[in-house]
């Protein structure tokens, strides 16, 4: 079979601007951006478990020492120090995140809504 054909024989679309289910560019072009943001929430999330797991650890070795060595606290401080500092870092970034995802997810829903943001009056 020729691709001419071919081509007779497959069923016509409606061009994607005409189609009432197609998804808006708009759309798309928000899907993706909030599709990158959860790819960077997933690295966020990754540095919080780290940080968790290094100030646990730290908590363990106070723990386990009934008469702390007191050649090894200023280490422990540290550990304790760099790895919280880590933490409140890789939360804050998530919050800020969490606006932005909120925002954009607003945008997307009223994009696929077929509504525009009004302006403030």
């Amino acid at each position: 079979m020729s691709a001419r054909a071919a081509n007779a024989q497959a069923p016509r679309l409606p061009p994607a601007s005409t189609d009432q289910h197609a998804v808006p560019a708009q759309a798309r072009q928000l899907a993706a951006r909030l599709s990158a943001l959860f790819d960077r929430d997933v690295e966020i999330v990754k540095r919080l478990s780290d940080a968790h797991h290094r100030l646990a650890n730290a908590n363990q070795q106070l723990d386990a020492r009934a008469a702390p060595d007191t050649l090894r606290l200023p280490d422990l401080h540290s550990q304790i120090q760099r790895s919280f500092c880590t933490y409140q870092n890789a939360a804050e970034q998530r919050r800020q995140l969490a606006i932005d995802v909120g925002e954009i997810a607003q945008q997307l829903t009223d994009a696929l809504a077929g509504q525009h943001s009004k302006p403030d009056a």
